[in-house]
């Protein structure tokens, strides 16, 4: 499956509301990575967040190992600097049933702090999410537990945010959109769209989980990008719109798709 390397591409191959799914599909190897990283804004990303970068004890084998696999020196930090992706990795701990993050070098984190999440199970990673625990908890574990080394996995998702900015830290809704209408839609809002992947390191056994991280104005996206958008506007679990804060943008979304049809 070929996920793509933005927004546009992103959209169509992401769940649209309703019932949570990990839409997850299998890909080749050479489409893990997008293949022409901006080095410089990778520098810029983690200069300007220095604490993107979490590793503990457990982390430090599978970063190595990652490294040497891109053929690098070093560990997790250097894999992730020279290349588009964000880096989490995962290990299993003896007698326990979840993975947790052991490793993360986060440049451009989407509202997540890496050094809150350290250490924590799956579930508790993901207990922000409206659903996750009832729909696809159990799913993941299972999918974790069976993934076999060589094989990736690849889904994607989206938000809609009140900048451009890589590194998104999400305001009250009602202060971040305060200045969007159906006039001004086009250029107020912004796509954000997460191209992740999961796959597992032979040596070590960690998973590691990349985040490629995607961003375009509303205005800038095909016609049924923007269709499919509001359509999913009306298909959020009760309780998931409030957590992205659609009842501030909704309406002008809605609204700046009709007047673009």
């Amino acid at each position: 499956m070929t996920l793509g390397f933005s927004v546009d591409d992103l959209l169509p191959r992401a769940r649209g509301g309703g019932v949570l799914k990990m839409g997850l599909a299998k890909m080749d190897e050479d489409e893990w990575l997008q293949p022409d990283p901006d080095l410089a804004a990778r520098e810029a990303g983690f200069a300007a967040y220095p604490q993107g970068i979490q590793i503990s004890p457990e982390g430090e084998a599978p970063g190595a190992e990652l490294a040497a696999m891109l053929d690098l020196s070093g560990g997790l930090p250097e894999a992730a600097r020279t290349h588009h992706e964000d880096m989490c990795l995962l290990t299993l701990r003896e007698g326990d049933d979840q993975y947790r993050l052991v490793g993360a070098a986060v440049a451009w984190p989407s509202d997540w702090t890496p050094a809150d999440k350290m250490g924590l199970p799956l579930r508790a990673l993901h207990a922000p999410i409206q659903g996750y625990e009832e729909q696809l908890a159990s799913g993941v574990d299972h999918f974790m537990a069976k993934l076999k080394a060589g094989a990736i996995y690849g889904r994607c998702n989206w938000f809609i945010a009140a900048t451009g900015e890589r590194r998104w830290v999400a305001q009250p809704p009602a202060q971040a959109f305060a200045h969007v209408t159906p006039d001004n839609a086009g250029e107020t809002l912004f796509v954000r769209s997460e191209r992740q992947t999961l796959r597992r390191l032979p040596e070590t056994g960690a998973i590691l989980f990349t985040i490629g991280i995607y961003v375009s104005p509303l205005g800038e996206l095909s016609r049924d990008n923007v269709e499919r958008l509001a359509g999913a506007m009306r298909t959020l679990l009760d309780g998931e719109g409030d957590r992205r804060g659609a009842g501030a943008y909704a309406d002008a979304l809605v609204a700046y798709s009709e007047k673009s049809s």
